[in-house]
């Protein structure tokens, strides 16, 4: 472990979503993402199935920053698809979010029941910003899917993809 993810475990802890933190996930959403969440989301990410992929994000015990995926099965494969991540502002830059996103991989790759074969997810195509923090964590560009925000511009998305090591080929 590097001195800089030591340092960072000692002050960034995750705790799984619930009914009672889902106002602090509902407001640190609003503030990190263009887009409103409906009820149904809200509903999903406290499924016990996604509990591991599903955290709130806190920084010295304040909370900063929200992660959350679904499990689904396509094709013989199962995947993790990555809903949201963000952390505010003022606590970028610090490593927070490559930390999180360390965290959530290796619970994909320690996943058993059932095994994950992929992460996947979708970027803004002006989100730049994003789309290199993505590829500098292993994932991969597999295409653009044109008009997937609704009501968003710009409204395309690029689909970005990790092969989860540790994975179970079946």
């Amino acid at each position: 472990m590097t001195s800089t993810k030591k340092s960072l475990s000692s002050k960034v802890t995750f705790a799984s979503l619930t009914p009672n933190n889902l106002g602090t996930v509902r407001k640190l959403n609003t503030v990190l993402f263009p887009i409103k969440y409906s009820e149904q989301f809200y509903s999903e990410i406290l499924l016990p199935e996604v509990e591991d992929f599903c955290k709130l994000i806190y920084y010295n015990d304040i909370p900063v920053g929200t992660i959350c995926c679904r499990l689904e099965s396509k094709d013989n494969a199962n995947n993790l698809y990555l809903l949201t991540m963000g952390i505010l502002a003022p606590y970028r830059s610090l490593g927070i979010g490559s930390y999180s996103i360390d965290v959530i991989l290796q619970a994909a790759a320690t996943h058993s029941k059932p095994n994950i074969d992929c992460i996947y997810l979708h970027v803004q195509v002006s989100n730049d910003g994003a789309k290199h923090f993505y590829e500098r964590h292993g994932f991969k560009e597999k295409g653009i899917e044109e008009a997937y925000y609704k009501k968003i511009k710009p409204s395309g998305a690029w689909i970005l993809e990790r092969q989860i090591e540790g994975s179970n080929d079946g």
